[in-house]
C-alpha cells in the first residue's frame, strides 16, 4: 500500500465540523480535485458522471415541452453587456474580461460571459419579426465565469460552473407566465428523481430578485449544517429586455409589440448539495440512478484460490453489466478491507463480497452503502435483487432528506422566538409586510435574509415578524449561503 494511502479516509465528523468535512470529502472520494485557478474546479469522473444524468433528464424534459437547444459564444462585446441597466450593474462586479491578444489590445474588451442575456437577444432581435416566429424557446449548456467572490467553496459558489441556460420569447405575457410552472416542475422532479434532493419552490423578494426580472422564483434547499441554499431558478424577464435589445414582432392585429420573456437555470451547485445532503462520516454517497458506478464486486481470495473466484466474479459481472454500470475490483496490493473502506468513501451505492463460500453456494453478498445493510442473495436473483436495492436506496435518500428538510422548517410568530432558534440553523417560516425596509432590518441584525416567500402558504400569519403590521405573506428567514 502507498504511503499517501493512510491518510484516505475522512478525519472530522460532519456533525462536529461541517466545513471540513465537506471539502475532505469532495477530495478523498475523488469527486473533484482544485486546480491552479482559484474557485475552477476539475470534475472527475464521479461527478461529471452525476452531472450528466442529471442535464440529460432535465433536457429530455425541456425536449418534450418544446425547448430547443443552441449555442452561442462564450465572449460578450462591452458595448452588448451594458445596454441593459439594471442588469449589468448587477454583474458588473462578476464579470472578467478579455483585453487582448498576443501582443495586441482588443478596441473593446470582451466579457467572459457570466450569463448570456447579452450576447443573445441581438440575434434574438433580428430572428424574431412576426408572432409566427414565436414562440422561440431556446436552451443552453454552457459554463459561465462569475469572479466577484473572495472565498469560493466548490461548487457552492465556484467561479467557473456549469449550467443550463434557458431564453425564451413569446408573444403575450400570460404565455410567458404559465411557462413557470413547467420548468420548475421539471427541475424539481429531476432533483427528486436523480439527486435524491428536495427543495422549497417559492417567489424572490424585490431585493433578491435577478437582475434585469420582473420577478424571480427558486428552488431552496437546506444544507446540513442548517444554512439554506439557492438550488434552480426562473426569471419573468417581462419587456424589459425586449426593449433593450429591440426584440419586436409584428403581433396577427398587424401591431408591432416588444416580446414577453423568461429566463432559468439549474447548476452544477447540485452537486456540492447532493454531497452534502447524502454523505455520512464515511465519506460520499451517491443515489444510484447517477453513480458512474452502481455495484463494485470485491473478491476476497487467496493466492492458490484467486482465479477461480475471479472467474466467478467475472460471471456474477457478466450477469449485470447490460442493465447495471458494475466493476470488478482485482487490484493487487490492496486488503479486502482496505477495498471496502475505499468505495465506501468514494460513495458507489452497492457493494458485491464473493469469496470461497459465497462461490460453494453460487450466491454473493450484498452490501448497501448508505445503511450498511447485508443481503446474502442466489446467483440466479442476482439482478432482480440489485434493481429492488438500489430502488429502494433511491427513495430511501429521498425520503430521508425531506424528512431532515422538513424538520429545519420552523414557524415563529414572534421577533424574539426567531432570534432566539435562528442560531439552532434551518429555516424560520415568518409573516412579511412585503416592506423592503423590514426585509432589511432583519437581515442586517439577524444575519438571515428572505430567501424565498413560498408557493404553499400554509396559514398566513397575523403579523408582519418585524413591525407587527398586517402579514402580506409567509416568508422564508434563513442564513445562506
Amino acid at each position: 500500500m502507498d504511503e499517501k494511502d493512510k491518510d484516505l479516509g475522512i478525519t472530522v465528523k460532519k456533525s462536529e465540523n461541517f466545513s471540513e468535512w465537506y471539502q475532505q470529502v469532495l477530495t478523498k472520494s475523488l469527486f473533484m480535485d482544485y486546480t491552479e485557478v482559484s474557485g475552477c474546479l476539475a470534475l472527475r469522473p464521479s461527478a461529471y458522471a452525476a452531472w450528466e444524468n442529471l442535464s440529460r433528464a432535465v433536457d429530455a424534459e425541456f425536449k418534450k415541452e418544446g425547448v430547443e437547444n443552441v449555442y452561442f459564444p462564450m465572449l460578450i462585446p462591452e458595448k452588448f453587456l451594458n445596454k441593459e441597466k439594471e442588469h449589468v450593474e448587477g454583474f458588473a462586479p462578476e464579470v472578467a474580461w478579455v483585453t487582448g491578444a498576443g501582443n495586441s489590445e482588443f478596441e473593446e474588451r470582451l466579457a467572459v460571459r457570466p450569463t448570456s442575456e447579452t450576447i443573445m437577444y441581438p440575434s434574438f432581435s433580428k430572428w424574431i419579426r412576426s408572432w409566427r416566429d414565436l414562440p422561440m424557446r431556446y436552451n443552453q449548456w454552457n459554463s459561465v465565469i462569475r469572479w466577484e467572490f473572495k472565498h469560493p467553496t466548490p461548487f457552492i459558489r465556484s467561479r467557473e460552473f456549469l449550467w443550463n441556460e434557458g431564453h425564451t420569447v413569446f408573444a403575450t405575457e400570460a404565455e410567458a407566465s404559465a411557462e413557470r410552472d413547467k420548468i420548475l416542475g421539471i427541475y424539481i422532479n429531476a432533483l427528486k428523481d436523480y439527486f435524491a434532493l428536495p427543495g422549497i419552490p417559492g417567489k424572490k423578494t424585490d431585493s433578491e430578485k435577478f437582475a434585469g426580472a420582473v420577478a424571480s422564483f427558486s428552488v431552496e434547499h437546506v444544507m446540513p449544517d442548517g444554512w439554506a441554499i439557492q438550488g434552480p431558478d426562473f426569471h419573468l424577464d417581462g419587456q424589459n429586455f425586449a426593449k433593450a435589445f429591440d426584440i419586436k414582432f409584428l403581433s396577427r392585429e398587424g401591431k408591432t409589440e416588444y416580446g414577453w420573456q423568461n429566463t432559468y437555470a439549474i447548476s452544477t451547485r447540485e452537486l456540492g448539495v447532493m454531497v452534502a445532503t447524502h454523505g455520512d462520516d464515511k465519506g460520499l454517497i451517491l443515489p444510484p440512478k447517477v453513480a458512474y458506478i452502481q455495484i463494485i464486486i470485491i473478491p476476497i481470495y487467496k493466492k492458490e484460490n484467486g482465479g477461480n473466484i475471479i472467474e466467478y466474479a467475472k460471471k456474477i459481472e457478466a450477469l449485470a453489466k447490460e442493465e447495471f454500470r458494475i466493476r470488478i475490483d482485482m487490484r493487487e496490493g490492496y486488503s479486502p478491507g482496505f477495498k471496502f473502506s475505499e468505495w465506501e468513501l468514494r460513495g458507489i451505492p452497492l457493494r458485491v463480497e464473493i469469496g470461497e463460500k459465497e462461490m460453494a453456494d453460487n450466491r454473493a453478498r450484498l452490501v448497501r452503502r448508505d445503511t450498511g445493510e447485508k443481503i446474502d442473495v442466489k446467483l440466479e436473483e442476482f439482478s432482480e435483487k440489485c434493481r429492488s436495492i438500489l430502488e429502494r436506496m433511491q427513495k430511501d435518500l429521498y425520503e430521508k432528506a425531506k424528512e431532515f428538510m422538513e424538520s429545519m422548517v420552523k414557524r415563529v410568530s414572534t421577533y424574539e422566538d426567531f432570534k432566539r432558534i435562528l442560531p439552532l440553523g434551518g429555516i424560520m417560516q415568518a409573516g412579511w409586510c412585503g416592506n423592503a425596509e423590514c426585509e432589511k432590518k432583519v437581515k442586517e441584525e439577524t444575519g438571515a435574509k428572505i430567501t424565498n416567500m413560498p408557493f404553499d402558504q400554509g396559514v398566513l400569519a397575523d403579523r408582519c415578524i418585524y413591525c407587527k403590521m398586517p402579514a402580506k405573506s409567509m416568508a422564508n428567514f434563513a442564513r445562506s449561503y
